[in-house]
């Protein structure tokens, strides 16, 4: 079983020996200052820049996350988990911000791993905070998220 899959399946360990539900237990303030995890919370098809002990998802890999409900539901707490650090904190609401790229990630993973109704809700659920901050974030974010929610592997 290759890394991506057992990590989102929860019986594996990331590259610094933490399970899923240890980086979900993780408070805002942990989510925010550690910067290796994202990767494999949402893994990609491509290598990372900024981890290169990440997972670098394959056909195979993306199949068999696909069709695995442990996976699966690991994969949408993530997603919620996310969802209510960014609902509640509004640091990353500024024109730029190291958060922007963690949000392509999170909807290109959804899109890829789960599908585009969740790839979708999440999108939304992050539009709706930057406009009820006033429009805060750089067009050319807001332009990445709506490539990654239509984005296909």
């Amino acid at each position: 079983m290759a890394a991506a899959q057992a990590f989102v399946e929860g019986i594996g360990t990331d590259h610094r020996g933490r399970s899923i539900i240890h980086i979900l237990a993780f408070d805002d303030q942990s989510l925010e200052a550690v910067h290796d995890y994202i990767q494999w919370l949402f893994p990609l098809p491509e290598r990372s820049r900024f981890n290169v002990e990440a997972p670098v998802l394959t056909r195979a890999d993306v199949e068999a996350i696909v069709a695995s409900p442990p996976a699966q539901h690991n994969l949408l707490a993530a997603a919620d988990r996310l969802r209510q650090f960014y609902e509640s904190n509004s640091h990353w609401l500024t024109p730029v911000d190291h958060n922007h790229l963690r949000i392509t990630r999170i909807i290109r993973s959804l899109r890829i791993l789960v599908g585009v109704e969740e790839a979708l809700a999440f999108h939304a659920r992050i539009e709706e905070l930057v406009a009820a901050a006033g429009n805060p974030v750089a067009p050319e974010a807001l332009d990445h998220w709506r490539r990654a929610a239509r984005e296909r592997l």
